[in-house]
């Protein structure tokens, strides 16, 4: 059995090969080699049972979640798909990495679907919008199709030159494979150095690598599919986006969908003040420090439009 699981792993590695591979079933409905990790994971989260919590386990699990959220809101989304500020080549490799620790793919297949999903927004070619294809199918259920598994490089010309993004796209199971003995060890290791804390190398695990990624999971899916359906309307775009302050917070700032949807190229979701946009302000925060530069404003016009 573990061998086979071995074979299994290694043979889906590549995900550009595995998408290169003939399908004859329908290619837009469930591909099982994708849904069953995906259910696994789900269910490995119930091990939370056995295993018990810690404060130390909670508190890691609540950090490497803020991490890999800011990794894909700020990076995969802000910088990668709309490039709305500049950074240096080491830091895109860094934020690309840890963004493949969220375990949503790899850089060049996240913003090429995100820019598809912009031309077509709610429309023939979306693929997951709840306006065509329910609030089920937009949340999760294209993800796990045969027929988004294939990058699309032809949409991403600009970010699939450097090699570094192609090798971690493409092998984009490598960080969060490597990552889980990590975790493992880093809990076991508290647990031998200060007992008194009370956790496991199990305990991290399930904590800092189920629970944290299956919760990283649905707040991310809730803007394609939620952002579309609950909130407030302040332009009048041609999809159905809104602005939603929950969801904001949630997910550090992609709430403020309809803003975005008005103007894709600002760095910043939230256009008024009071509008809590928590990677905007470590964007920012970063440019301090020469990180980052060349922040894209929201033009006055815009704003006011």
């Amino acid at each position: 059995m573990f061998r086979r699981f071995v074979r299994f792993l290694v043979g889906n590695l590549d995900s550009w090969e595995v998408a290169a591979r003939p399908f004859s079933g329908d290619m837009h409905k469930a591909d099982w080699n994708r849904v069953i990790p995906f259910v696994v994971l789900h269910l490995s989260c119930l091990l939370v049972l056995m295993v018990g919590w810690s404060p130390a386990a909670v508190g890691f699990a609540v950090a490497f979640y803020g991490l890999r959220m800011f990794a894909i809101t700020a990076f995969y989304h802000r910088y990668f798909s709309h490039r709305s500020f500049k950074t240096s080549r080491f830091m895109q490799f860094c934020f690309a990495a840890v963004g493949t620790a969220a375990v949503q793919r790899g850089p060049l297949w996240w913003a090429a679907h995100h820019r598809n999903h912009h031309r077509h927004s709610d429309q023939e070619g979306d693929a997951h919008s709840p306006r065509r294809d329910g609030l089920w199918h937009s949340h999760v259920g294209w993800i796990l199709n045969r027929y988004n598994l294939r990058t699309r490089l032809e949409m991403v010309g600009d970010l699939a030159k450097y090699p570094e993004l192609r090798f971690l796209d493409r092998f984009d199971l490598l960080v969060p494979i490597l990552m889980i003995p990590l975790i493992y060890g880093l809990g076991a290791g508290l647990q031998a150095a200060w007992p008194g804390l009370e956790t496991s190398g199990m305990q991290f695990l399930i904590w800092g690598f189920s629970i944290s990624t299956v919760a990283l999971y649905h707040v991310t899916f809730s803007i394609n599919s939620l952002a579309h359906r609950l909130g407030s309307r302040r332009y009048e775009t041609p999809d159905d986006s809104r602005n939603n302050l929950v969801l904001s917070v949630l997910t550090f700032g992609e709430g403020w969908h309809n803003n975005h949807h008005h103007y894709p190229g600002s760095v910043r979701m939230g256009f008024r003040w009071w509008e809590v946009d928590f990677s905007y302000y470590l964007i920012r925060l970063m440019a301090v420090f020469g990180l980052v530069w060349d922040l894209r404003p929201v033009p006055a016009r815009i704003r006011k439009a």
